[in-house]
Protein backbone atom coordinates (compact mmCIF):
# COMPACT_ATOMS: atom_id res chain seq x y z
CA UNK A 1 0.00 0.00 0.00
CA UNK A 2 1.41 3.37 -1.23
CA UNK A 3 1.93 5.89 2.04
CA UNK A 4 -0.27 8.22 2.51
CA UNK A 5 0.90 12.12 0.75
CA UNK A 6 -1.15 14.88 2.44
CA UNK A 7 -0.95 18.56 0.88
CA UNK A 8 -1.60 21.34 3.42
CA UNK A 9 -2.95 23.15 1.19
CA UNK A 10 -6.40 24.74 -0.49
CA UNK A 11 -4.34 25.07 -3.61
CA UNK A 12 -6.11 23.26 -7.06
CA UNK A 13 -3.04 24.51 -9.11
CA UNK A 14 -0.39 22.22 -6.30
CA UNK A 15 -3.26 19.45 -6.53
CA UNK A 16 -3.16 19.01 -9.99
CA UNK A 17 0.44 19.34 -10.16
CA UNK A 18 0.96 16.05 -8.32
CA UNK A 19 -2.01 14.17 -9.97
CA UNK A 20 -0.28 14.81 -13.00
CA UNK A 21 2.91 12.90 -11.65
CA UNK A 22 1.00 10.23 -10.59
CA UNK A 23 0.68 11.54 -7.21
CA UNK A 24 -3.40 11.72 -5.59
CA UNK A 25 -2.84 13.75 -2.26
CA UNK A 26 -5.50 13.99 0.40
CA UNK A 27 -6.16 17.98 0.20
CA UNK A 28 -6.17 18.77 3.59
CA UNK A 29 -6.15 22.94 3.68
CA UNK A 30 -4.10 24.08 6.89
CA UNK A 31 -6.29 27.42 7.41
CA UNK A 32 -3.02 28.66 8.81
CA UNK A 33 -3.20 32.80 9.19
CA UNK A 34 -0.55 34.18 7.18
CA UNK A 35 -0.76 37.14 8.96
CA UNK A 36 1.20 35.54 12.32
CA UNK A 37 4.45 35.77 9.92
CA UNK A 38 5.79 39.30 9.73
CA UNK A 39 9.19 38.63 7.75
CA UNK A 40 11.06 40.96 4.91
CA UNK A 41 12.86 38.46 3.10
CA UNK A 42 11.05 36.17 0.82
CA UNK A 43 13.21 32.90 1.10
CA UNK A 44 12.75 32.81 4.86
CA UNK A 45 8.79 33.89 4.56
CA UNK A 46 7.98 31.12 2.42
CA UNK A 47 9.89 28.31 3.85
CA UNK A 48 8.49 29.50 7.53
CA UNK A 49 4.68 29.78 6.07
CA UNK A 50 5.42 26.13 4.70
CA UNK A 51 6.64 24.84 7.44
CA UNK A 52 4.05 26.30 9.78
CA UNK A 53 1.16 25.15 7.43
CA UNK A 54 2.72 21.39 7.40
CA UNK A 55 3.12 21.33 11.23
CA UNK A 56 -0.60 22.64 11.81
CA UNK A 57 -2.08 19.60 10.10
CA UNK A 58 0.35 17.05 11.23
CA UNK A 59 -1.63 16.60 14.28
CA UNK A 60 -4.58 15.41 12.24
CA UNK A 61 -2.67 12.24 10.93
CA UNK A 62 -0.92 9.30 13.16
CA UNK A 63 1.46 8.57 9.16
CA UNK A 64 1.85 9.71 6.19
CA UNK A 65 3.63 12.44 4.38
CA UNK A 66 2.83 15.94 4.61
CA UNK A 67 3.46 18.50 1.93
CA UNK A 68 3.07 22.68 3.43
CA UNK A 69 4.01 25.25 0.60
CA UNK A 70 3.47 28.66 -0.05
CA UNK A 71 4.26 31.08 -2.46
CA UNK A 72 5.10 35.29 -3.21
CA UNK A 73 6.23 37.05 -6.13
CA UNK A 74 9.32 39.70 -5.20
CA UNK A 75 9.57 42.53 -7.76
CA UNK A 76 11.05 46.13 -6.92
CA UNK A 77 11.77 44.65 -3.49
CA UNK A 78 8.54 44.09 -2.50
CA UNK A 79 6.95 40.71 -1.41
CA UNK A 80 3.83 40.02 -2.92
CA UNK A 81 0.98 37.55 -1.92
CA UNK A 82 -2.63 37.61 -3.05
CA UNK A 83 -3.72 40.71 -4.57
CA UNK A 84 -6.81 41.72 -2.24
CA UNK A 85 -9.27 43.22 -4.86
CA UNK A 86 -9.37 44.63 -8.42
CA UNK A 87 -7.52 47.45 -7.47
CA UNK A 88 -4.77 46.17 -5.98
CA UNK A 89 -4.45 43.41 -8.96
CA UNK A 90 -4.60 46.65 -11.88
CA UNK A 91 -2.03 48.34 -10.00
CA UNK A 92 0.41 45.85 -9.28
CA UNK A 93 0.21 44.29 -12.83
CA UNK A 94 0.58 48.22 -14.07
CA UNK A 95 4.77 47.93 -11.96
CA UNK A 96 5.17 44.11 -13.25
CA UNK A 97 4.76 44.56 -16.93
CA UNK A 98 7.73 44.54 -19.14
CA UNK A 99 9.95 43.93 -15.59
CA UNK A 100 11.60 40.79 -14.01
CA UNK A 101 10.26 39.51 -10.72
CA UNK A 102 11.46 36.48 -8.64
CA UNK A 103 8.49 34.00 -7.72
CA UNK A 104 9.71 32.23 -4.45
CA UNK A 105 8.03 29.14 -2.96
CA UNK A 106 8.65 27.71 0.08
CA UNK A 107 8.34 23.82 0.25
CA UNK A 108 7.73 21.69 4.19
CA UNK A 109 7.87 18.14 4.20
CA UNK A 110 6.84 16.29 7.29
CA UNK A 111 7.40 12.64 7.86
CA UNK A 112 5.27 11.37 10.15
CA UNK A 113 7.25 7.67 10.61
CA UNK A 114 10.66 8.94 11.09
CA UNK A 115 9.45 12.32 12.52
CA UNK A 116 11.40 13.91 10.27
CA UNK A 117 11.05 17.67 8.64
CA UNK A 118 12.74 18.99 5.53
CA UNK A 119 11.78 22.75 4.81
CA UNK A 120 13.52 23.98 0.93
CA UNK A 121 12.66 26.98 -1.39
CA UNK A 122 13.18 27.20 -5.10
CA UNK A 123 13.30 30.54 -7.32
CA UNK A 124 11.86 31.06 -10.52
CA UNK A 125 12.62 34.23 -12.47
CA UNK A 126 9.58 35.70 -13.76
CA UNK A 127 9.79 37.88 -17.42
CA UNK A 128 6.52 39.41 -17.67
CA UNK A 129 5.34 40.89 -21.19
CA UNK A 130 4.39 45.04 -21.96
CA UNK A 131 0.52 44.36 -21.62
CA UNK A 132 -1.62 46.83 -22.54
CA UNK A 133 -3.82 48.80 -19.83
CA UNK A 134 -6.72 46.72 -21.64
CA UNK A 135 -4.94 43.56 -21.32
CA UNK A 136 -4.68 43.98 -17.46
CA UNK A 137 -8.27 45.12 -16.76
CA UNK A 138 -9.46 42.57 -19.03
CA UNK A 139 -7.23 40.08 -17.13
CA UNK A 140 -8.36 40.91 -13.83
CA UNK A 141 -11.68 41.15 -14.48
CA UNK A 142 -11.55 37.15 -15.47
CA UNK A 143 -10.78 36.94 -11.29
CA UNK A 144 -7.96 34.83 -11.92
CA UNK A 145 -5.35 37.13 -10.36
CA UNK A 146 -6.85 37.67 -7.32
CA UNK A 147 -6.53 33.52 -6.61
CA UNK A 148 -2.62 33.68 -7.09
CA UNK A 149 0.24 34.68 -5.31
CA UNK A 150 1.79 36.95 -7.24
CA UNK A 151 -1.49 37.88 -9.43
CA UNK A 152 -1.29 35.26 -11.99
CA UNK A 153 -1.86 32.14 -12.96
CA UNK A 154 1.25 30.78 -15.49
CA UNK A 155 -1.24 27.84 -16.47
CA UNK A 156 -3.79 29.91 -17.08
CA UNK A 157 -4.57 33.03 -19.02
CA UNK A 158 -1.83 34.47 -16.90
CA UNK A 159 0.66 32.90 -19.01
CA UNK A 160 -0.07 34.81 -21.98
CA UNK A 161 1.33 37.86 -20.43
CA UNK A 162 4.86 35.95 -19.30
CA UNK A 163 7.25 36.22 -21.90
CA UNK A 164 10.19 33.56 -19.95
CA UNK A 165 11.39 31.76 -17.06
CA UNK A 166 14.72 30.97 -15.74
CA UNK A 167 14.32 28.26 -13.26
CA UNK A 168 11.54 25.75 -12.10
CA UNK A 169 8.33 26.12 -14.15
CA UNK A 170 6.15 24.13 -12.17
CA UNK A 171 7.64 26.07 -9.29
CA UNK A 172 5.80 29.49 -10.81
CA UNK A 173 2.47 27.19 -10.04
CA UNK A 174 2.90 26.31 -6.95
CA UNK A 175 5.10 23.63 -6.67
CA UNK A 176 8.62 22.51 -7.80
CA UNK A 177 8.44 18.79 -9.24
CA UNK A 178 11.84 18.56 -9.04
CA UNK A 179 12.93 19.42 -6.01
CA UNK A 180 9.42 17.70 -4.23
CA UNK A 181 11.20 14.85 -5.79
CA UNK A 182 14.71 15.68 -4.62
CA UNK A 183 13.08 16.20 -1.15
CA UNK A 184 11.70 12.64 -1.27
CA UNK A 185 14.90 11.15 -1.63
CA UNK A 186 16.66 13.10 0.97
CA UNK A 187 14.15 11.69 3.02
CA UNK A 188 14.79 7.75 1.61
CA UNK A 189 11.84 7.32 -0.61
CA UNK A 190 11.60 7.02 -4.51
CA UNK A 191 8.85 9.13 -6.57
CA UNK A 192 7.37 6.58 -8.25
CA UNK A 193 6.58 4.89 -5.02
CA UNK A 194 3.79 6.92 -4.33
CA UNK A 195 2.19 6.71 -8.25
CA UNK A 196 -1.24 5.20 -8.18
Amino acid sequence: MAMQFILASASPARRRLLQSVGIDPIVFPSNFDESQIQERDPRLLVKTLARSKAETVAPQFDSGLIMGCDSVLFINGEIHGKPTNTEEAIARWQKMRSNVGELYTGHSLIDLRQHHTLVRCQVTRVYFASASDRQIEAYVATGEPLKCAGGFALEGKGGLFVEKLEGCHTNVIGLSLPLLRQMLSDLGYDIVDFWH
